[in-house]
């Protein structure tokens, strides 16, 4: 009997007093208001999503309902944060143990803060999307980025300075690191520059063809830190870097306004002046009358008498396609030949090609006498 009730004893004694002076009761209660905080943060998470959306559903923006997609982590997140909070403002700890639990919180709740700023990252890029016309899309693409790494390093230091870690010591000691570092990747750090100046100048953007002098021509596919990929037309991929870009001339074909399309066409000689007069006014209209060619001060055409060739006479004509597509090209390009073709048989007229006439003298009658063989005595 004596056993059991020092048993009993002892038990209320560590339930009173319970682990590190902490009460067992409070102990439990805590733990319990803690595990009910964890289990209901999905229901809570869905209750404020559901309120939000029947808000932003009245809206016609899109950046509201994106930001009530990507804030349900954190929603999630803050009824851990709140639960751990109640479930230690219960239970009465000493003030070694308090400064403890109330880091705890500190950090829990920083991390909330600069989780849900680096989810609001992504609504906020339907911001800077609006600004693609005078930045690059590679640019914003780079800036999202960016404000992502920002956030989460300043979110890493704000930990670590409630923790008492000084950070500026070790940014110090890093910076000596990287100019060290520097001095042996100075091409990296020339082709970032390089990479960011093509993006702020808009040089070519993803899609764009271009060639580069003694590098690649091809379409650009990507633009990254260090180099650009360009696939050239046989489907070969090829990275350039990007101090190759400052250093080398580019032609961005996609750049143009128009296609040109310039021709001599040879027609014979012995076409009369009213023939050629006819067939370059007949092409002159054609063009002039056709949507499919500029006529404009980028892209102005021309039919004329050209020059007199070895064997042909030959007209000039030029002319620029209002498209820039390469497919359309060939095809506007092809009805312009048959049409020609058409115009200078209707007009009774040949093409001319190479060739070269020769003319044979007869020797007068009395000169010849002298070949003679029945003169030779």
């Amino acid at each position: 009997m004596e056993a059991i009730n020092s048993f009993k004893k002892l038990f209320l004694e560590v339930w009173n007093e319970g682990v590190f002076g902490l009460n067992a009761s409070e102990i439990i209660i805590g733990f319990i208001i803690f595990l009910i905080f964890y289990v209901l943060r999905r229901l809570f998470a869905r209750f404020i999503i559901s309120k939000l959306n029947k808000l932003v559903n009245r809206t016609s923006t899109k950046i509201d309902d994106t930001v009530v997609d990507v804030i349900e982590g954190p929603l999630k997140f803050l009824p851990i944060v709140l639960g751990f909070f109640i479930a230690t403002s219960y239970i009465e700890l000493s003030i070694e143990v308090q400064g403890f639990i109330d880091l705890l919180n500190r950090t829990l709740i920083t991390v909330f803060i600069f989780w849900l700023l680096h989810q609001l990252v992504i609504p906020f890029s339907f911001i800077l999307k609006n600004f693609e016309d005078k930045i690059s899309k590679p640019l914003v693409n780079w800036t999202l980025k960016g404000l992502e790494i920002i956030i989460i390093v300043l979110g890493i230091v704000a930990v670590l300075e409630l923790w008492g870690i000084k950070v500026g010591p070790v940014i110090a000691g890093l910076g000596l690191f990287g100019v060290a570092v520097a001095l042996g990747a100075q091409d990296l750090f020339k082709n970032l520059i390089s990479g960011i100046m093509i993006l702020m100048e808009k040089r070519f953007t993803i899609g764009d063809v271009i060639l580069v002098s003694n590098e690649v021509e091809g379409v650009v596919e990507q633009i990254g830190f260090r180099s650009t990929l360009v696939r050239r037309f046989d489907s070969t991929p090829v990275m350039i870097p990007n101090y190759k870009f400052a250093e080398q001339s580019v032609t961005n074909y996609s750049r143009r306004h128009h296609r040109r399309i310039r021709w001599l066409i040879g027609l014979e000689y012995k076409t009369s002046i009213d023939q050629l007069k006819q067939i370059r006014d007949a092409i002159t209209k054609l063009i002039k009358d056709h949507k499919d060619f500029a006529k404009n001060e980028n892209g102005g055409f021309f039919v004329r008498i050209d020059s007199f060739s070895d064997s042909s006479i030959d007209i000039l004509v030029q002319a620029f396609t209002v498209t820039n597509d390469w497919s359309e090209f060939l095809k506007i390009k092809e009805e312009l030949a048959v049409s020609i073709i058409e115009i200078v048989d209707a007009n009774k007229a040949g093409f001319a090609f190479p060739s070269q006439s020769l003319y044979v003298e007869s020797f007068p009658n009395e000169k010849s006498e002298i070949f003679n063989p029945e003169n030779i005595k």
